[in-house]
């Protein structure tokens, strides 16, 4: 628990104010889960911190709240296009992506239960990010990540709008956004090299794996 609030202070997500009267504040829990690995082994204990975004009322805001996903026939194609390429495949993970995501509403949340400020207990947390459970959250992770990669030369596909690519000569990368998970490859190993940079340049990662696309 201390680990995920460390992560906050980190990427300041928030911080603490006076309640203002009339204004509505958003209640908070934990969500506490092992983590294991394929055999089944528990390899991590895990809790994130997660708002009652249940008591949003739905309809409000839509277009502030749907955030384009890979289809699977999108990676599928991905796949096949890397397989007739040959390239490798590159997969990586962002930590805590939700996180990055910045809000164009004013929202307040509830101290965190067990985490209270003992000198201020009456006071709430106002967002600066996003947080998880929002309902804003995919949608400004998304705009986060897709203005960074615009930003360094990725052009958005005009039919799948989680498809970014960049073409250097005879050589293109591919990406493909999966909620907070990437895949991406190149015909120039040098390129997925150089778009790791761009990545760890703004964002912190888990792990990077790597995994080579065959026909079948």
């Amino acid at each position: 628990m201390q680990e995920e609030l460390n992560q906050f202070q980190k990427l300041g997500v928030w911080h603490l104010v006076y309640f203002p009267k009339g204004e509505k504040k958003i209640g908070s829990r934990w969500v506490l889960r092992c983590k294991r690995d394929d055999r089944g082994v528990i390899v991590r204990n895990k809790a994130r911190l997660v708002v009652q975004g249940f008591k949003h009322v739905e309809g409000i805001y839509y277009d502030e709240l749907f955030a384009p996903v890979a289809r699977l026939e999108a990676i599928r194609l991905f796949l096949a296009f890397a397989a007739h390429k040959k390239f490798k495949v590159f997969q990586l993970d962002v930590k805590s992506a939700f996180l990055y995501g910045s809000l164009k509403k004013t929202m307040y949340v509830c101290q965190p239960p067990g985490f209270e400020d003992p000198i201020h207990r009456d006071q709430v947390y106002l967002l600066d990010k996003a947080l998880y459970g929002l309902h804003q959250a995919p949608r400004a992770w998304y705009e986060k990540l897709s203005t960074h990669l615009i930003e360094h030369g990725f052009n958005m596909g005009q039919i799948d709008k989680t498809l970014f690519y960049r073409e250097k000569g005879k050589d293109i990368i591919l990406v493909q956004i999966y909620v907070d998970d990437l895949i991406f490859g190149s015909t120039d190993e040098q390129m997925c090299l150089e778009f790791k940079e761009v990545m760890i340049t703004k964002f912190e990662m888990n792990k990077i794996y790597s995994r080579c696309a065959k026909t079948v």
